[in-house]
């Protein structure tokens, strides 16, 4: 632990070491790019944000930069991606919520559909993940670059939730995800989608009971100042883009986009070695901080949750997921 906690601590600082050398060539750069996201400085995806940066400057010899802005500094997610549609954003990171504009990009994150983040790299890195990139370039006009996987999503709340019994009157915060809505409501719940970023203040005055998300987030956002018990439904496995507007991929030279491409790909390496190294802790963390782990009855919750997500998938993406399903046996 003391080896991986080394690591983690290297690379954190050597990323932060490189954010004002970064921002201090965006003033001499023949293009800068903006990229918005909205985890803190700690969060695996801001450092391998801070490591593409680092990387796009070094490939194409200072003729593109890129700062990156945590903690939704530049606006909200889909704000971003509006912005990014209109050219007046360049990048961001952004996963499930593209599926307002691109059906299939509800694949990423499909409650019970995969069980194990090997089977989920299989279907991201595979055709089906060509398939919805290709979707959303088309249909939003935002590039995906690469992937970064995501911890299973748990639910946190003040009350122990073993089975879909437990849920009933929940008031649950989710993702502006049609999917998620609808899931949540069949299993119980009273889903009400809300900005990331209104989370906090909506669990600490009691507009909202609960949220799910990754641990990364949970503790990022110091959820456990507000939520006693971390639910481990494990209900969805999903990874999220790094994207680039394609009108700021159209100001890019064709060595400038391969220099780009080759960044991304080191970012994921970056953020995959933070994300498996950081997983165990996240986890000693949060109870360290007074949160307590329920072992939720995750067959209870899947049985219950494939029923509705078939029930409520889009008909361009049900074949899918019922393969998904179905492979899983």
């Amino acid at each position: 632990m003391n080896l991986t906690r080394r690591h983690f601590t290297a690379l954190a600082g050597a990323a932060l070491l490189a954010t004002p050398a970064i921002r201090a060539g965006a003033q001499t750069a023949e293009i800068t790019l903006k990229l918005g996201h909205l985890a803190n400085e700690q969060n695996g995806w801001h450092l391998a944000s801070l490591k593409f940066a680092e990387e796009v400057a070094k490939l194409t010899e200072g003729r593109v930069a890129v700062e990156v802005f945590p903690n939704e500094s530049l606006g909200k997610e889909v704000d971003l991606i509006n912005g990014m549609q209109l050219g007046t954003a360049d990048m961001t990171i952004t996963g499930e919520s593209l599926q307002n504009w691109a059906p299939m990009a509800a694949l990423l994150a499909v409650p019970y559909a995969y069980n194990s983040l090997e089977q989920m790299d299989e279907v991201a890195s595979g055709d089906i993940g060509k398939q919805i990139e290709a979707e959303i370039l088309a249909k939003a006009q935002v590039r995906p670059l690469t992937y970064f996987a995501r911890g299973p999503r748990n639910l946190t709340s003040n009350r122990e939730i073993v089975t879909p019994d437990d849920l009933q009157n929940l008031r649950l915060r989710v993702p502006n995800v049609p999917l998620f809505v609808n899931v949540w409501q069949a299993l119980g719940a009273a889903p009400t989608p809300m900005a990331f970023g209104e989370v906090f203040t909506s669990l600490q005055n009691g507009t909202i009971d609960a949220q799910e998300n990754p641990l990364a987030l949970i503790e990022s956002a110091n959820f456990n100042e507000v939520q006693k018990f971390v639910n481990k439904t494990e209900h969805v496995r999903s990874w999220i883009y790094l994207t680039i507007s394609e009108l700021s991929w159209g100001r890019l030279s064709e060595a400038d986009r391969e220099a780009v491409m080759q960044a991304a790909a080191t970012a994921q390496t970056t953020e995959r070695e933070l994300f498996l190294a950081d997983e165990a802790r996240l986890e000693q963390s949060l109870k360290d901080k007074g949160m307590t782990f329920v072992d939720s009855d995750k067959a209870a919750f899947a049985a219950k949750a494939k029923d509705a997500v078939l029930q409520n998938v889009s008909p361009e993406i049900k074949p899918v997921v019922e393969e998904l399903f179905a492979t899983q046996g």
